[in-house]
């Protein structure tokens, strides 16, 4: 599952996404980020993914935009091939690319 960790305010909070983040974890997945930009950036660590629902991508970039208007950064850190194959699959590459980090 997801781990969220508060740091400091000027600390991103990292949240890890599970191995499966399909429609069972999307809602989890889900909170944890609506708290987490509540209080200020965000970093997402996929280096675990390894199956993506469509909608967990959505989710991600719904998140970024919901960042941004907070005026916190929103990062997605070390995707997994699985991830990066589905993203490319899906044709969202370029929308993904200003999220990447690292």
């Amino acid at each position: 599952m997801g781990v969220m960790h508060q740091m400091s305010d000027a600390t991103a909070q990292s949240l890890v996404l599970p191995a499966i983040v399909d429609l069972d974890a999307i809602d989890l997945v889900r909170d944890q980020l609506i708290e987490a930009i509540e209080h200020g950036p965000v970093e997402v660590d996929a280096a675990s993914v390894e199956r993506v629902a469509t909608n967990a991508l959505l989710m991600l970039m719904s998140a970024a935009e919901s960042a941004k208007r907070y005026d916190f950064s929103f990062h997605v850190l070390n995707l997994s091939d699985p991830m990066t194959a589905a993203i490319a699959r899906l044709g969202l590459s370029e929308s993904f690319a200003p999220l990447l980090k690292g």
